[in-house]
């Protein structure tokens, strides 16, 4: 009698259980696929390439380099960080504050000379730019659908194209030895000239949902600007040319 009164109660139990687990698996299995609200603001990290156009008006530092040192434009190519923070501001459109980071180092020697001991004449150039940038990303599909009054499914990629306007600091700097050309002495010198720049940038990129919260985001970059070279280091070169190529990609979280 007791064995058959516990398996009754075992029997009661599994079943008064049974919807309670089964609700429980049901909704986990539902936030996998949406959200419980819209998202109101995104944070991104990512790392990539920069590609420096290194141009600029006669007489540029740029020229001056390839012809005299030996560096090519692309030996200037070098690691670029980004990190942003975005807030919605309609179903197409997020506000977005920017911050990147790109370096490259390159070691060089002069192409036509060379030190007494007919060794080569060597130096380190550096390039690094912190552009501050705020803007608009504006997603030309829907990013999401509303379903009933809470629930909100994710799409599953969306492409986006952006302007920013911003702030560049650079710093460009020479470490090693030099000819001083009228009088053909060698010296040793460390040449930098740091500044900054108003920049303007275009973007356009692809966010691919990997969950509910996170998006991995590739994107690609053009920045424009220009700034002044410090005349105790680069006296009579034009502007230095900042503009560039900007690779990227990682992940972006919905917030």
């Amino acid at each position: 009698m007791r064995i058959q009164l516990a398996a009754a109660a075992s029997a009661i139990l599994a079943v008064g259980c049974a919807p309670i687990i089964f609700a429980d698996s049901e909704l986990v299995a539902q936030e996998r696929d949406f959200l419980l609200s819209t998202p109101r603001a995104s944070i991104s990290l990512r790392a990539g390439v920069s590609v420096p156009r290194a141009e600029g008006g006669r007489p540029s530092l740029w020229d001056f380099a390839r012809e005299h040192f030996t560096v090519e434009t692309g030996d200037l190519t070098g690691a670029y960080l980004l990190g942003e923070i975005g807030v919605r501001a309609s179903r197409h459109m997020d506000l977005v504050l920017a911050v990147g980071y790109t370096s490259s180092a390159v070691r060089s020697e002069y192409r036509r000379w060379v030190d007494t001991d007919d060794l080569p004449i060597e130096q380190t150039t550096e390039f690094t730019t912190t552009p501050v940038t705020v803007g608009i990303r504006y997603y030309p599909l829907p990013r999401g659908r509303q379903v009933g009054s809470y629930a909100w499914i994710p799409s599953a990629v969306g492409p986006f194209v952006g302007i920013a306007g911003g702030v560049v600091r650079y710093r460009f700097e020479q470490d090693g030895d030099f000819v001083d050309y009228e009088t053909h002495d060698i010296f040793s010198d460390n040449l930098r000239s740091v500044k900054a720049s108003p920049t303007l940038h275009l973007f356009a990129g692809l966010d691919a949902s990997v969950n509910t919260r996170v998006l991995f985001t590739t994107e690609v970059r053009y920045g424009f600007g220009s700034a002044p070279l410090d005349d105790r280091s680069f006296a009579g070169f034009s502007d230095l040319d900042l503009a560039g190529l900007h690779l990227s990609c990682g992940l972006t979280f919905r917030l």
